[in-house]
């Protein structure tokens, strides 16, 4: 059985973050788009997502993924990923997504560039 994801949204001056825990899977889709679809409302420079407290994603939490970077590469937002395993980097490097954003250790490295 897996964790339903919940999100949290916050504004840092020009940043805005998306805070994910649970599971990313299709279940998914629906709660991250709202979250991304709030985090838009302030004009952010950037879009930064956190999974620090997020443990699983399936090849339908990549999909999901790589259609939120679209969304916000079609906007001109960049896209900071925080706080992945290294297997996950791994992964989003495979299927070619980390060309495409910043991936950083923790969130704090994303919050300092």
């Amino acid at each position: 059985m897996t964790d339903p994801i919940t999100t949290a949204v916050e504004r840092r001056d020009a940043l805005a973050i998306i805070y994910l825990s649970g599971d990313m899977t299709a279940s998914a889709e629906q709660a991250i788009q709202d979250a991304y679809d709030q985090a838009v409302t302030s004009a952010p420079h950037v879009l930064i997502l956190s999974f620090d407290a997020t443990d699983y994603i399936n090849s339908a939490g990549v999909a999901i993924l790589i259609g939120l970077v679209t969304q916000a590469r079609r906007a001109g937002l960049p896209v900071r990923i925080a706080g992945l395993s290294d297997h996950f980097v791994k992964i989003l490097g495979m299927v070619g997504l980390a060309q495409y954003v910043t991936l950083c250790p923790t969130l704090q490295d994303a919050l300092a560039l």
